[in-house]
């Protein structure tokens, strides 16, 4: 488990301060930003491609629409993709990892042949195949359920669930190199000895002592995750309009852009709040490595 100082430790330099200070103020403006907008800066207006200024801080886009206020709106689903992802890579990597190691011998072997075979598959195609394989059922699923929510966010839910499915390959290897030289230790046979029962060793002996390495490979997942579904919404083969994430951001400042004008705020700031995030939570995720590592 975590130590007590732990959490001192990790901010103890003024940058990681920073970077948690850039992360919750996303995060907030994220959950509440977005609210705060009058309708008239949600829906298309007469001023296209204003520059900042401000009324319209972030610009206007091609329809006349705050670009901060997409740029919230992007980093409300851009966030909760890449935690939702995490979470589902988090469950699916963890359990297999403990269960391959802990049987070891040749259910280990299969399993992580299983692995090996799936690491070899062009992650993108994979994507592809997913989506295009459930996006229609999910919908007409939803709507003989009146599900209208998933309806509207089915594309966000087969996202989410591809990425955990592909993320997840590597925190199984790592759980499962853990549990390996873990199991062979004396507290563990003498739980057998006392007769406990695989599970009960399982969640009550090998799981806490992974756990800390476990809540840092999660911190350096979530932005694995949002940049994967940011480079997929670039491609278009995301989120779909007329919901926004920042890759989706990207690639409407991308297509604006022309010899005769450059409409460098489209770019710009939903580029920059994406880079100052995943900046934030990857040096938050090699500190809280360098804090909880027993080498050091």
């Amino acid at each position: 488990m975590l130590e007590p100082g732990a959490a001192a430790r990790i901010l103890r330099r003024p940058a990681a301060k920073v970077c948690l200070g850039i992360l919750i103020a996303v995060a907030a403006a994220a959950a509440v930003g977005p609210e705060l907008f009058p309708e008239s800066y949600r829906e298309p207006g007469p001023r296209q491609y204003a520059s900042p200024s401000w009324q319209h801080p972030f610009g206007t886009d091609l329809n006349g629409r705050d670009v901060l206020y997409r740029v919230l709106l992007g980093a409300r689903i851009s966030l909760v993709v890449g935690l939702a992802g995490a979470a589902v890579s988090l469950f699916l990597g963890t359990t297999y990892g403990l269960v391959a190691g802990y049987a070891g011998g040749k259910v280990d072997n299969a399993m992580m042949r299983l692995v090996d075979i799936m690491y070899s598959v062009p992650r993108l195609i994979f994507i592809l195949i997913f989506i295009n394989a459930f996006d229609g059922h999910v919908r007409e699923f939803a709507a003989r359920l009146d599900w209208q929510w998933l309806v509207s966010y089915s594309r966000i839910v087969i996202l989410i669930i591809t990425l955990g499915l592909i993320e997840w390959l590597t925190m199984a290897r790592i759980v499962r190199g853990q549990v390996l030289a873990l199991k062979e230790r004396s507290f563990i046979h003498a739980a057998r000895v006392l007769g406990q029962s695989h599970l009960k060793i399982i969640t009550r002996h090998l799981l806490p002592n992974i756990l800390p390495l476990i809540i840092v490979y999660l911190t350096l997942t979530v932005p694995a995750v949002i940049l994967d579904e940011s480079f997929l919404s670039f491609l278009g083969l995301g989120i779909q309009p007329p919901q926004a994430s920042w890759g989706s951001l990207l690639a409407e400042g991308a297509q604006s852009i022309n010899p005769l004008k450059i409409y460098w705020w489209l770019l710009f700031f939903p580029a920059a709040t994406m880079s100052a995030t995943l900046l934030a939570l990857n040096y938050l995720g090699d500190r809280l490595r360098d804090t909880l590592d027993p080498r050091r």
